[in-house]
Formats: structure tokens, sequence, C-alpha cells
């Protein structure tokens, strides 16, 4: 899917604007039995449509799970009609099919300035899209801009995400103090001082995106059922030359883990799902090859397997996730039935 170009191939230089000479926002939320949460984030961007100089319409997603009635119901109830679209996905194809199916609905309606993504568990505070916008303005070199986050009692979550690599999988394994602090630069999760800057990747669950970037690499890898697709977006996108950029001045309300329930800890650690390990498979292999992602994988076994013997003599085992070392081994690229990856697809609801 590459909604952006023009039918001659080019790429806009500038922003669209409407006939207002408003810029136009295009909201993506995709919902998977999610239709409450929902509900609660298109209030949220409601009272954002007031903000002068924009246009702020949402395409709501409802992946097949049956979150349409209520959701229709809110946008009768609510009179929302006028801003926001509902499309029934015939399939659940995972967050990066959902998201562009509706990138591409939103594209059907007029060529959007800007895409922003928001996931049915977030909520957009006070300024949050104008912030990301007004960045993304004065920024045209950036093509992918996040927000910070807060949790539901208000305390900070200011995280951004460096890409996984070989040293990253080493220290996420081992969990051991002295290692962990050699290898600080090379960790996944980077905790943000409150300074807009450059980073890898960004959270998909509040994420803007000038169309110049869906022009040149398409929409999300829907190879990609769920996890991985928006670091893999992100890397897409900066080896096109459009880099992601950290804006703390945009807050976004996210209620981590009812999206996909899979993050969510109040139940204990849980087993990653099979998708899970799928898509960090597919992600290694894309990004760096089938030799490099061998040896990736064979430190990330040895580096969990001492991190769960230093569990083990600490009486720490409950603080492991479940079967990860089998899990890990069983989907791993070092198995020949392992190593088939498709080229990237991004072509929303064209199956």
């Amino acid at each position: 899917m590459k909604p952006g170009p023009d039918p001659s191939g080019a790429v806009p230089t500038s922003c669209p604007t409407d006939n207002k000479g408003e810029l136009d926002i295009a909201v993506v939320i995709v919902s998977y039995k999610s239709a409450e949460l929902t509900i609660d984030s298109l209030r949220s961007v409601q009272a954002e449509r007031s903000s002068p100089g924009l246009r702020v319409r949402v395409v709501v997603v409802d992946n097949a799970s049956g979150d349409t009635p209520a959701i229709s119901r809110a946008i009768e109830t609510n009179d929302w009609s006028s801003w926001v679209t509902l499309v029934q996905a015939p399939k659940n194809g995972g967050f990066a099919y959902g998201n562009n199916l509706g990138i591409q609905r939103a594209y059907a309606a007029g060529p959007p300035s800007y895409v922003y993504l928001l996931n049915p568990d977030a909520q957009v505070r006070a300024g949050a899209i104008d912030s990301l916008l007004r960045f993304l303005e004065a920024r045209p070199d950036v093509g992918i801009a996040g927000s910070s986050f807060e949790n539901l009692d208000g305390s900070a979550w200011p995280i951004s995400f460096r890409f996984p690599s070989l040293m990253s999988e080493l220290s996420g394994g081992i969990e051991f103090g002295p290692v962990s602090k050699l290898l600080r630069r090379w960790q996944v999760a980077r905790t943000m001082p409150g300074i807009t800057e450059q980073v890898d990747w960004i959270c998909g669950a509040s994420m803007m995106i000038r169309p110049a970037v869906i022009a040149a690499i398409g929409g999300f890898d829907e190879n990609y059922f769920l996890y991985f697709e928006e670091t893999d977006f992100c890397r897409r996108s900066k080896q096109a030359g459009f880099p992601t950029w950290y804006v703390p001045e945009s807050r976004v309300m996210h209620i981590m883990g009812q999206s996909t329930k899979v993050t969510d800890l109040t139940g204990g650690t849980k087993r990653l799902p099979s998708y899970w390990f799928e898509s960090r498979r597919r992600y290694f292999a894309v990004s760096f090859g089938i030799g490099h992602a061998m040896a990736i994988d064979i430190v990330a076994i040895v580096a969990h397997s001492l991190g769960l013997l230093k569990r083990l003599a600490l009486g720490r085992k409950q603080t492991a996730v479940p079967h990860f070392i089998r899990d890990l081994i069983q989907h791993s690229v070092l198995w020949r039935r392992n190593r088939t990856f498709p080229a990237v697809r991004c072509r929303g609801s064209s199956d």
C-alpha cells in the first residue's frame, strides 16, 4: 500500500491543506475487543478538534472483533459521524494490517497533511496532537514523531527505544547489574529526558507520520501480526532518509497492555504468544540477514539461560517469563524450517 504519491508517482514536497487552509490530520485507531477504550479515546480526540488551524478526522478500524455495534452506537449517540468513520475489517490481520486498512480509508477521503496513529487504550492530553504537528511542520527532515506517555495513575512513562541488536539481546537475557551497566547504550528501552530528541523508534500507541514516509516505504509490513511492526517501520523509514523523533511536549495517557493483554502484568508474568517470537525472528532476519540472526539467537539462548540460573540461585524463578527459553529455541532461525521470510507486504485491505 502506497497511498501517498499522486497518480504520476510524484511525492509531495509540502503538506496538503484543505480549502480552508487548515492542516488535515487523519487519526487511525485500530480496535480489537476494546470498544469502550476506543470510545474513551475518541472523546479525548474530540477535545483536540477545536485547535485552530487543524482539521482532525478519525478512522476507527474494528479488526473483526465484534466492536462495531458498540462503537457505531457511540458515534450516533455523540453525533460524531461528521468526523469519525468506522470500518469493519474482513479479518483480524493484526496491528499492521489494521493500521494499513485505516490509512488506506483515510486517503480515500483525500490525502491528509499527516497520519496520526493512536492506540484504543490511549487518550491524548491537551495539545498532544498539536505538539506533534507543530514539531513536524518545523522539521521537514523528520518523518515520524512520537509522544511521551503517562500511566493511568498520572505517573510518567517517558520511554523511547533503540533498535534491537545482538548486544541488546545479551543485556536483556542476562539481566546482571554490572553487565547491564556496561551494555546500557545498547539496551532497547530508553528513559528519556524532558527534551525533544532523535531516537531509533517510538511506541506506535501515539505516532504521527509524514505522508512522504508512506509514499517512500508503503505502510506497515503485514507479515508482523503483532509486535516489532513499529520497530520495523521506523527502521525502514530511517533507511529511506526519514528519522524518528521523541517529542515530550506531546503527552498521552496509555493504559499499558490493555489492547493486547500481553504486556499487562497485573496477573503476573505471562508466557509470550507464538506471534511475538515469529515477529522477533522476522525482524532480526530481515534487518541483519540469516547469518547474523542465527548469531543473535545463539547469544540470546545462552544469555537467557544464564539469567534463569541467576534467578534460580536467588530464588526468583517466578519473575521469569514462563517457557521463554523453550519458545525461543522452538521459533529460532537456527532451524531450517524457520528461514522463510516473505517480502514486505503493505497491501492494507487487498485480500
